[in-house]
């Protein structure tokens, strides 16, 4: 299936807001300080959709191919879009996750309370730090996943758990595949999980 910033959802496969709300109450807690990388997206030329085994991230540039790099006005703060794998596969209900355009898929916990802005992770070489911007859903988000799904990621008692993704820009560049280890090396701007060393 080709799918670029264009293609809709299927409309059957779009979960209730009673069904998301019990699909997520069983859903296995992602883990806080460690976790792996589930899978690898770029947006290439008109918004297509690329999965990759093994993908290089720069400073500069971002994800390689991905259309932020494409940009002429580059917003650092959402250089690379990051969401919970587990809850974007109950969100898509079988759907391609490539659907949601975002750039990794961690089975890591990207709420705000266990990754704030100024938190960074490693995996392998790349060295990430998240922003403060919000990735809130969108038109586009609807016409994937539906009215449920929108108000379910946006509403405001559950709004902290981040359900749409984080940005994260990249510190230090480097490439990185499916099934790497993600480390969450400091949490907040002062907060040091492991050593000081996270820009050395």
């Amino acid at each position: 299936m080709v799918i670029d910033s264009g293609t809709l959802g299927d409309p059957s496969r779009h979960l209730t807001t009673a069904g998301l709300a019990r699909a997520f109450a069983a859903l296995t807690p992602a883990p806080t300080d460690g976790g792996r990388v589930i899978h690898v997206v770029s947006r290439g030329e008109k918004g297509l959709r690329r999965a990759h085994p093994r993908i290089a991230l720069t400073a500069e540039g971002g994800v390689q191919g991905d259309a932020w790099g494409r940009r002429p006005a580059r917003k650092l703060d959402a250089q690379v879009t990051v969401t919970q794998a587990g809850i974007a596969s109950l969100i898509a209900n079988g759907q391609p996750l490539e659907l949601f355009g975002d750039n990794l898929f961690l089975d890591l916990d990207i709420s705000s309370g266990s990754l704030p802005s100024g938190s960074q992770l490693q995996i392998a070489e790349v060295l990430l730090e998240v922003t403060p911007l919000p990735h809130n859903g969108c038109r586009k988000f609807l016409g994937r996943f539906g009215e449920d799904a929108l108000r379910f990621v946006q509403a405001s008692e559950t709004r902290h758990l981040n359900m749409r993704g984080i940005h994260v820009r990249v510190i230090r560049g480097g490439e990185l595949s499916v099934g790497d280890e993600v480390q969450v090396v400091r949490r907040g701007p002062d907060r040091a999980t492991r050593g000081e060393g996270a820009h050395d």
